[in-house]
Order: structure tokens, then sequence, then C-alpha cells
């Protein structure tokens, strides 16, 4: 097995992931309680107002139906702050270049990296789904779909949050990033609503936003319907994962804005 870590070039990827899971655990009411928080306050404004109005799915409330869009949404911003953010402080503060005195490859770095922030995406979706189901349990008809859609989903936007970390050289970079890029793309993936509900200009550009096939692949697992197929999901979000950990890779192996 040793031998085989060597041969990957993973040699020294254990002790940066476990400083970059204890770097969001140690302020976790920041990191994991605050976006819970945040999730539920979502959850109580718009069920109160849209419960009883809005019926997606046959036999499924409109809380029921909004908590699988939250947990996955906020799975998917934490996931991305996680690696984005501690790259980007590490420039600021100056301590990455400890980090590039070590021998560690490139791929290691991105499986601590990306890994970390697997977990902290993945503590998150958890807490929300345990205090949001307490309001409404959606229930499990084909978990398996969860399971897999938030794994690849916290690795997509971990390695998306790393490449916008090598990219950024300030916070103020960042938050174009998150601002202009994530939010939108988040916000307009069905997580509060139906896409077959929008007309059919937005209903064609939906269709073009990964984040979409996340969020209602996910909610397979949670119902066991969904607007599309999840094989026609798992292939896009298989798809953009691929090509977005391979760009990422690409980034770290040059030394992008990180070795200057």
């Amino acid at each position: 097995m040793s031998g085989l870590i060597e041969t990957l070039g993973l040699s020294g990827a254990r002790p940066l992931f476990v400083k970059e899971v204890l770097r969001f655990w140690k302020v976790a009411f920041q990191t994991v309680a605050a976006p819970v928080l945040t999730a539920v306050l979502y959850l109580l404004i718009f069920g109160h107002v849209l419960q009883g109005k809005v019926e997606v799915f046959n036999g499924v409330g409109y809380t029921r139906f909004l908590i699988p869009g939250l947990v996955m949404m906020s799975l998917l911003q934490n996931a991305f702050a996680n690696s984005s953010s501690s790259l980007v402080q590490s420039k600021i503060t100056g301590n990455l270049v400890f980090l590039l005195l070590t021998p560690l490859s490139h791929r290691a770095w991105f499986v601590a990296y990306v890994g970390a922030s697997l977990v902290r995406g993945l503590a998150v979706g958890l807490g929300v789904f345990l205090v949001t189901g307490w309001f409404a349990p959606p229930g499990l008809a084909e978990p398996w779909w969860a399971v897999i859609f938030a794994v690849l989903g916290g690795t997509l936007l971990g390695a998306l949050g790393l490449i916008a970390g090598l990219w950024a050289e300030k916070f103020d970079h960042m938050a174009v990033f998150q601002n202009f890029i994530i939010m939108p793309m988040t916000f307009l993936s069905g997580v509060f609503y139906s896409v077959h509900s929008l007309p059919p200009f937005w209903l064609g550009l939906s269709h073009l936003n990964p984040f979409f096939y996340l969020i209602d692949g996910f909610r397979r697992g949670f119902f066991g319907v969904s607007d599309v197929s999840p094989w026609l999901s798992l292939g896009v979000v298989g798809s953009a994962t691929l090509g977005v950990s391979l760009v990422a890779l690409h980034l770290l192996k040059t030394g992008y804005k990180i070795r200057h």
C-alpha cells in the first residue's frame, strides 16, 4: 500500500489533510454552525411563506422539497470556501512558503485540500440535514443517489475553490469569484424551485448549469423523482468534476501564482 502511495506521489498528503481539517474545525462555530443557522433561516422564511402554496412533486410539501436543496447548497458553498480561503490566507500571511519547501507533489496538495473541503462540506450538509429534518423529515427513497452527488459536489467545489485560491491574490479577488460565479450558479440551480416552472429561456439556461444537476440528482435520493434522469445528472456532474480536477492539478503542477 505504501509503495502505491509513493508511486502516485501522495506521500505527505495525510499530514496536510489533517492540518486543513483542524484549521476549520478549531473554529467550527464559524465554519460549521453558522452555515447551519443560515440554512435554517432560509427554511423558516421560505417554508413559512410558500408552504401550502407550492407543490413540485406529488405528495411532497414545499418544506420537504426545500430541505435537500438547502443541504446541497450549504455543502457546495462551504466546500468551495474551505480550499479557496485556506490558500488565499496562506498567501497573505506568507506561510505558504513553508509548504513550498516540502517535497509534496501536486497530487498530494490536491488530495489534501480537496479532501478537507469535502469533509467540511459533508459536515455542514449533515448538520443542515439533521436540524432542518426536525421541521419536516424529507425521507430517503434512494439514498445511494444522495451519497454519490454529495461526494461529487464536495469534490467539484473543493477543486473549484482550489483554482480560485490559486488565482486570487487577496480576499477581494475571492469575493469576486464567490459573488459573481458561485452564488449565482447556486441560487439559479433549483434550490428553491423546480426549473420546470421557469420560462423556456431560463429553463434552457438552467440546464447549462452543472449545479442544477447536483441539486436534482441529490434530491432524487430523497424523493425517488427528479426533473431529469439521475444518470444524465451523474454524467454531467462526473464530467465537470473530472475537468475541474484536471485543471486544478495542472495549475498546482506548474505552480501557478504560488512559485514566484
